[in-house]
């Protein structure tokens, strides 16, 4: 099957007064038709530049080194902007991560949702309005007729990330990139809204690209998930890959930095800080925070080894001749937790 878009090779630079910043490194990766894929690292590790990069909303001062972005037989990547403008918002959308910064607080939720209906699609106000309605009514907007009528400043931060997903959707795209949209959202709302992306994709085909920092928020909605650190990735796996038999220590430690209820264990947190991507380290960039490091991961940077079909990984310690480490015994310990409770909800009386 011919995924829907696929990402091969990226390398994104950016020009700063100091030096150049190189901020994405290499990165591939395929999405197909009615999958989500969740990309999960830490602050600074590219995963938002990536999403910016497919759209073509990059900064000035960023440059797109090489690499090609393939959606519909085109490379966007080397797409004129006349007709990136075309396909973004109309084939690939995005909602980004703070819907009060995402949304006009002085113009009323339904022209904005209306807007690039008019613009683009060239529909009638009229039709615009009873299609944005249906729209609101589709994100879980209640009443729609009187919120159609108000401003940003007037629903809560939940029922504005529903106008963003609103707005994502208006011309029916066939990828959405989600940029951490749950995450100025409490714990509640934040399962609302991932339980109406995952509604999305299934009864639209659409295809996701999930952006976060927390491996948790993505447990139950993403089909793949792509570990990405200090611009590059460094384990992708299906959902049960990632959370079930992680290989590379920095899944092990986003493992152990997932809150757990289950266990009165303190959360484990990662030492260190992330490189500096002005001067990104030789060999493994992990190597400097990671407690299982060898020599060699100081030396030279690990290729991507294939543990199966799905699963694949970044680090030294699944070559041939590599000592033999276990997964340390916390994050065993965790991954059987979910394992029964995951078994434990699989039995319940329907």
């Amino acid at each position: 099957m011919t995924p829907r878009l696929s990402v091969k090779d990226l390398y994104v630079t950016f020009r700063t007064a100091v030096g150049k910043v190189h901020a994405v490194r290499g990165v591939s990766f395929d999405v197909d038709k009615g999958e989500t894929l969740a990309i999960v690292g830490e602050s600074g590790s590219g995963k938002s530049v990536t999403a910016k990069a497919i759209l073509g909303i990059l900064s000035g001062n960023a440059s797109l080194e090489s690499g090609e972005i393939i959606y519909d037989g085109m490379n966007l990547a080397k797409l004129h902007e006349r007709k990136m403008c075309r396909l973004r918002g109309d084939r690939i959308a995005m909602v980004f991560q703070d819907p009060m910064s995402s949304l006009n607080p002085i113009v009323k939720v339904g022209r904005q949702i209306t807007e690039a209906m008019i613009l683009k699609n060239k529909l009638s106000p009229r039709e615009a309005k009873a299609r944005a309605l249906k729209l609101m009514e589709e994100v879980g907007i209640p009443d729609p007729i009187r919120r159609f009528g108000q401003y940003p400043f007037e629903f809560s931060g939940g029922m504005r990330q529903r106008i963003v997903i609103a707005i994502a959707l208006a011309a029916d795209p066939d990828v959405l990139i989600c940029d951490e949209p749950t995450t100025a959202l409490d714990v509640s709302v934040q399962a609302q809204i991932l339980e109406l992306i995952e509604r999305l994709k299934r009864e639209r085909n659409l295809s996701v690209i999930f952006i976060t920092h927390d491996l948790g928020v993505v447990a139950n909605v993403a089909d793949r998930v792509a570990v990405m650190y200090a611009g590059k990735m460094v384990e992708v796996g299906s959902a049960e890959d990632i959370f079930y038999r992680a290989a590379h220590p920095y899944t092990w430690a986003l493992l152990s930095s997932m809150p757990d209820l289950d266990t009165q264990d303190a959360l484990e947190a990662i030492p260190g800080t992330p490189p500096n991507m002005l001067d990104p380290p030789k060999g493994d960039a992990f190597a400097p925070r990671n407690r299982f490091a060898m020599q060699i991961d100081y030396e030279r940077e690990p290729p991507m080894f294939k543990i199966s079909e799905t699963h694949s990984a970044a680090t030294w310690l699944l070559h041939p001749k590599a000592p033999h480490v276990p997964v340390p015994a916390t994050i065993a310990a965790r991954i059987e937790r979910m394992k029964n409770k995951r078994d434990g909800e699989s039995h319940k009386p329907e």
